[in-house]
């Protein structure tokens, strides 16, 4: 079992070199606007996961897969000799879909504000279904009480704790 921090670093290089390569080396013509995301090693350091993103429609996507497969040889023996195994982690590609969540994740943000907007002006236009005042309040009832409470106030004396009187 391999350390993980050796093995998240080793995944690191295995990306940076990936997109080194791929920038530089590879002409291949079905290569498209591509960009290598992350890179993901099991802890054996036998096996990598390239993750991409390729920006066009899925015509570009396929081509730039297809481009990829034909260049994993050349990819693979570059990542080996870089990382200085003994064996050289075999690459698989997978095309990364966070643009499709992102876009994903707008299109419901977009709908909340306007279920918001709509809520609010509903709210806005709302009336009370009774009173706007529900509960009763006499106000001769009030006034009565807080005169009853002031001169309770003053009828008290106050003595210390001794009960003696100074």
């Amino acid at each position: 079992m391999s350390d993980p921090a050796k093995v998240r670093r080793h995944a690191e290089r295995v990306r940076e070199l990936v997109a080194s390569v791929v920038r530089s080396q590879i002409k291949d013509p079905r290569l498209g606007m591509i960009t290598i995301t992350d890179a993901r090693i099991t802890a054996d350091l036998r096996d990598a996961t390239v993750f991409y993103t390729v920006l066009g429609d899925s015509v570009a996507q396929a081509d730039t897969a297809a481009a990829l497969e034909s260049a994993k040889g050349l990819l693979r023996s570059t990542v080996g000799k870089a990382l200085g195994l003994r064996h050289s982690p075999t690459l698989t590609f997978v095309l990364d879909d966070v643009q499709d969540q992102v876009k994903h994740i707008d299109d419901l943000l977009a709908a909340a504000r306007n279920a918001d907007a709509e809520v609010q002006r509903l709210a806005a236009q709302a009336k009370y279904a009774g009173e706007a005042q529900p509960y009763r309040v006499d106000d001769e009832t009030d006034e009565d009480d807080e005169t009853d409470e002031a001169e309770e106030a003053t009828d008290v004396k106050e003595t210390p704790r001794g009960g003696e009187t100074r």
